[in-house]
This record gives structure tokens, C-alpha cells and sequence, in this order.
């Protein structure tokens, strides 16, 4: 089935590249698995020669190329709408929203394996498809599962570090600090102390970033016993997949809370390589930093208010709301309480983006999750409410870019529902599912020998004396 349905997927995708010429690079190498017997590790050491000439040619035949112009609002408004980094696993546009090499979120949901018919992505379909391009058959990620829980110990000595910490600190402090503990076993920093030829750096890269993928969930949902279950907790369940496993041993076994999580884990996974936490592990990586090192800097940064930290914040307001005004506020009493919250200075969060132009399709597909599974629930349909009353609002200030709603928008409320309700810990959620995408990309970083990171900065005199020079 999945094999028909690929191939379905793949006749739609080479017809919108016949009608848009851009669209076919998008989809360039994207393929339908067919075979049961190849393992992910021998289907990219396949690929990698290819990709490592195609790059050659791009770098030798277009090098000089320029991709555009650089502005002084650019250089202080955060680098934002500069191209400046190299990210194969998934691209974002800022109409239609993020694609994973190539594919849109409706058609992974579609053309990935599920845990069941009909039923919600598998991440570990979505990480065979981030890193070799291809669409895995069930077999495929029934083998990739196996391999992550083989790969999932976690040493005791990560445990006692995080136990160190005070048990108020921030959850991301502590899962971040779990997987600073857990560097001491990266398999790349041994290789490259030992003199490993940077041929090989992926290889050892994959193995770290294979086994940073297969423990997180364990150290996230340690933290989380920790806080919020006094320490009561859940080992893995060798008969689950990623997400249903994440979801059993944070302590939910509710079929549909499984399949929230596949879903969760799967559309945070990537968002191009841009964003705060995206951006830093691949800058540090760069300087040839292991994935341990490289993923706890990403989380830091995922850490964030203005990053990882909102969806957090979202539940909070919402919650908010309904002290203030009740579950059953009025568009009218929303209306103000929208208003109140712009007036005293603050944000509303859950909406606007740094790229994004319409609604998140990351929001989209919460909301069809929550329409299927509890379209009576007070919260959702308050989040609703604020879909139809927050933009027009967020419009006449007429200072923002984009005011449809975010990924983080939504995705409290639907983990509130299930019972997960500590908004707190929301953001190592986030993290867990960030690791796929990173630590994919970073395995191309090695693959394709890209270099360290160093861009130019200047001062305001620079700019103003440049400024001064080109206006002359």
C-alpha cells in the first residue's frame, strides 16, 4: 500500500514540476522506496558520492552566482530574508508553508508509513525521508524502529547529573544537561581524537546522531517523571514505535495521545535552517563540535521566549483567558482581552512568524487532529475563537508582517486535552522532536565537507561611514 501510494504521490509531484520549473529542483532526488532489504546507513553511503559531486559541480560551475542584495536593514533586523546557509532536509516557503524534501505536510501524512491505518506519520519515516530523499517503505521503518530501541540506553551517570540540579529548575535545563552528559560517549570526538580521515566524518556522525536520536526521549521523559511524578519512572516499551514509546514513558498510553505525539514529533522535527536552534547546532557542528555538543547548544537556544519557549507561553495565555473571562468568553470579551494584552506591552502569542506569510500548515494540521479527536473541547474551540478575532486585530496595529497563527498556537491545547498539562515542560517536547531534523542535516554537514561557519560583522560606524560613502 504504501508503495502505490508513493508512486501516486510521485506521478502528482513530476506533474506540478512539469507546470512550475522551480519546483522541480524541490523534488530533485526525491525517489519511492521499493525495497525491504536496504538499511538506512547503506542507503546513504550509496547517496553521499552523488550528492558530493553535485555540490562539487554547483560550487564549480555557479560559485560566483550571486543569490542577492544586502541590505543595512538586514545586517540589524536579524540577517532576516538573507540567504546565506546551505539546509537539504526540508525548505520553507513563506506562502505555503515548510516542505521536507519536497513534500508538503498533508502529502507526508499521506505517503509516510503510520502505526496504523489511516492513522498519523511515524518519525521514523520522516527521518528516513529527511536523510536520503526517499519515501521508506513500512518494512523500512519497522527496521529503523528496532534499531532506535536498540540504541536507546541511557548511562547512569546522565541520571545522577541531572539529579545534581534542583528538581525546581527549568525542565529545559535538565534536558539539556542530559544530553551534555551524554557527549561522553560520542562516537565522533573518540574518531577524531584518534586521527579519523574527514572522509569518514559522517560515519562516525551518523552513529552519534542515530543514537542523540534514540535517547532523548529517554532523558526528556526522566525529566519529566522527575518534576511532575516524584521520580516514579516508565521504562520503554520494546513493542512501541518512537512517538507511542515517547508518549508510554512520559506516562500516557491513550491510543489517540500516541498518535497526537507521532504527529507532534514529526511536523517540529525541521523548519529549515534559519531558526534560532536550527541555525546553532549547525554553527556549532561547524567548528566540528560532536552532535552532543552541537544539539545541547541547539537546545539552548530552543530555550528561548522568542523560539521553542512560546508554546509555553501560549497555554499560559489561554489559561489566562479563561481565569479571567470564563471558558465560554465571547468573541466580543476576547476581542478586549486581546486588546488588553497589546496594550500593557505584550505579545500574543501563538501568532506571526519570522518567514511565514499565511497560517502555519503545522497549526492546520493540529487543528484537523483536534476537529477528528475533540472538536467539544472548551480550549479548542477558544483557540478556534481566537483564529477568527486575533488577525483582524493584529492587521489595524499595522506594525506586523504576518498575523495567522504558528505551529505553537495550537499544540498546548491538544496536550492539555490528554492530560499533559504542565505548559512548563512543553518546550523539551519541542527539543525531542527537533533532534531529527538537526542531526539529519548534520550528517550532510559531514557528508558534504561543509566548512565552519564564519560570516563578516561590522559596527554602526561601518555601516554609517559605508552609508556615507554610497550615497556620495
Amino acid at each position: 500500500m504504501v508503495f502505490y501510494k508513493g508512486v501516486s504521490l510521485l506521478s502528482r509531484l513530476r506533474s506540478r514540476s512539469v507546470q512550475q520549473p522551480g519546483f522541480c529542483n524541490t523534488v530533485r532526488w526525491l525517489q519511492v522506496q521499493t525495497s525491504t532489504d536496504v538499511d538506512l546507513y547503506s542507503e546513504l553511503k550509496e547517496l553521499i558520492p552523488q550528492q558530493q559531486e553535485r555540490l562539487k559541480k554547483l560550487k564549480s560551475q555557479h560559485g560566483n552566482v550571486q543569490l542577492g542584495n544586502i541590505t543595512v536593514d538586514m545586517v540589524l533586523g536579524g540577517m532576516r530574508g538573507m540567504t546565506g546557509l546551505l539546509w537539504e532536509t526540508s525548505l520553507l516557503d513563506p506562502e505555503e508553508g515548510i516542505r521536507f524534501r519536497g513534500l508538503s505536510i498533508p502529502e507526508c501524512q499521506k505517503s509516510l508509513p503510520a502505526a496504523k491505518p489511516g492513522g498519523e506519520p511515524l518519525p521514523e519515516g520522516l527521518l528516513w525521508l529527511l536523510l536520503t530523499g526517499k519515501v521508506p517503505s513500512k518494512g523500512q521503518v519497522d527496521s529503523l524502529s528496532k534499531e532506535l530501541r536498540s540504541r536507546a540506553k541511557v548511562p547512569d551517570h546522565v541520571y545522577k547529573t541531572i539529579d545534581a540540579l534542583p528538581i525546581t529548575a527549568h525542565p529545559m535545563t535538565q534536558f539539556a544537561t542530559g544530553v551534555m552528559a551524554l557527549q561522553v560517549q560520542s562516537e565522533f570526538q573518540k574518531a577524531y581524537e584518534k586521527g579519523i580521515h574527514k572522509s569518514k566524518y559522517w560515519e562516525a556522525t551518523y552513529e552519534d546522531c542515530i543514537s542523540l536520536i534514540a535517547q532523548v526521549p529517554i532523558v526528556a521523559s526522566y525529566v519529566y517523571r522527575r518534576i511532575y511524578k516524584n521520580g516514579q519512572v516508565i521504562p520503554p516499551d520494546d513493542s512501541l514505535d518512537y512517538g507511542g514509546n515517547f508518549s508510554h514513558m512520559l506516562g500516557f498510553d491513550d491510543p489517540a495521545m500516541q498518535e497526537l505525539m507521532r504527529l507532534y514529533v514529526t511536523i517540529h522535527s525541521d523548519h529549515e535552517g534559519g531558526n534560532v536552534s536550527a541555525h546553532t547546532g549547525h554553527l556549532v557542528a561547524s567548528a566540528l563540535s560532536d552532535p552532543y555538543l552541537s544539539f545541547a547548544a541547539a537546545l539552548n537556544g530552543l530555550a528561548g521566549p522568542l523560539h521553542g519557549l512560546a508554546n509555553q507561553e501560549v497555554l499560559l495565555w489561554i489559561k489566562s483567558v479563561v481565569k479571567e473571562c470564563g471558558e465560554n468568553v465571547s468573541k466580543v470579551e476576547l476581542k478586549d482581552y486581546v486588546w488588553k494584552t497589546l496594550n500593557s506591552g505584550k505579545v500574543v502569542p501563538g501568532f506571526g512568524h519570522g518567514v511565514l506569510r499565511k497560517t502555519d500548515p503545522r497549526y492546520t494540521c493540529q487543528r484537523e487532529f483536534a476537529l477528528k479527536h475533540l472538536p467539544e473541547d472548551p480550549l479548542f474551540k477558544l483557540v478556534s475563537n481566537l483564529y477568527e478575532v486575533v488577525p483582524p486585530i493584529l492587521l489595524e496595529l499595522g506594525k506586523v508582517k504576518n498575523p495567522w497563527p504558528n505551529v505553537d498556537a495550537h499544540s498546548g491545547v491538544l496536550l492539555n486535552y490528554y492530560g499533559l498539562t504542565e505548559a512548563r515542560y512543553y518546550t523539551v517536547l519541542f527539543g525531542v522532536s527537533r533532534a531529527i531534523g538537526i542531526c539529519s542535516q548534520l550528517i550532510w554537514d559531514r557528508a558534504l565537507g561543509l566548512p565552519l561557519e564564519r560570516p563578516k560583522s561590522v559596527t554602526m560606524e561601518w555601516l554609517e561611514n559605508y552609508c556615507k560613502k554610497v550615497g556620495a
